[in-house]
């Protein structure tokens, strides 16, 4: 991982790394710098053996006011070059790497969310926010659209009248109004957003980590195939648990709930061969 991080920072603690857009004076507005930052922060943390669970969130009280409109887009207006290698590098993280992660991600909205950080915000596999969080759609207001891929994540995300109404209108809508169409899975009070965040990424590290990242990957990709399609890759996916799970998943899950008895699967996961992670207690910054 890169050691001069400026707008980017990470904490490391307890198998969950805190990634933390980090431009609060700008209410983490994401500039071509930060997109590069991010892009090989996460390259990084995907193959970090102390890294369980990738919470993406903001420094300071907000999560991102979406693209920084002066570095990203009136900077860039005369470097082809530059612009094309920033729109590469935000695409890449907040899509490309997110969606398909090998690891459980988390988006963690503790202010504002803007614009183009929906992108990065219905990339992640779950997302929690503070209930007076505020989110918006604003792009209709200054005249464009939601670029990128947003309006295609918010359209595969939320029911289409949802999708509509806030593109359309581009007002601002808090938590409680992001979990009730589904943007979020909850909002709670601000105070309670980090401990509700690390219970989720404490009941996440107990799963099998192969068998964790089959199946979000299996869940994402059949959204777009037909029955027909869904039952073979499904097939072949479960085989490919098996390939390379040191936990031996199915016949160590199997055995502890028929032989040992000790396990209900409908309210918990399987003991891990190892024992519950217990990652380093140490907590590092960059």
């Amino acid at each position: 991982m890169a050691s001069n991080l400026e707008c980017v920072k990470v904490e490391k603690e307890h198998g969950i790394s805190w990634v933390m857009l980090n431009r609060p004076e700008k209410r983490n507005a994401m500039s071509p710098r930060l997109h590069h930052e991010m892009d090989v922060t996460l390259a990084a943390l995907e193959t970090d053996p102390e890294t369980r669970v990738v919470v993406v969130t903001g420094a300071g009280e907000d999560f991102s006011a979406g693209q920084d409109l002066k570095t990203f887009f009136r900077e860039m207006e005369n470097d082809p070059a530059g612009r094309k290698a920033a729109q590469e590098a935000a695409n890449r993280w907040r899509w490309e790497r997110l969606y398909m992660y090998d690891k459980p991600t988390i988006a963690m909205v503790n202010g504002y969310c803007v614009g183009g950080a929906f992108m990065q915000l219905l990339a992640t596999d779950f997302a929690l926010a503070a209930t007076t969080a505020t989110f918006c759609l604003s792009e209709v207001n200054w005249g464009i659209l939601p670029g990128a891929l947003v309006s295609k994540a918010m359209a595969d995300t939320v029911l289409p009248r949802h999708a509509l109404y806030y593109a359309c209108l581009g007002i601002p809508f808090d938590g409680k109004e992001a979990e009730r169409i589904g943007i979020v899975n909850f909002a709670v009070p601000k105070k309670q957003l980090r401990k509700a965040t690390v219970d989720l990424a404490e009941k996440l590290m107990q799963k099998s980590p192969a068998v964790l990242k089959a199946t979000k990957h299996a869940l994402r990709s059949v959204r777009t195939m037909d029955f027909g399609q869904a039952y073979d890759y499904l097939a072949a996916k479960g085989q490919a648990i098996k390939v390379g799970d040191r936990e031996d998943s199915y016949k160590t899950g199997l055995s502890q709930f028929l032989d040992d008895k000790s396990y209900k699967p409908a309210l918990q996961s399987f003991r891990l061969k190892d024992g519950p992670a217990r990652p380093s207690r140490s907590k590092k910054r960059r």
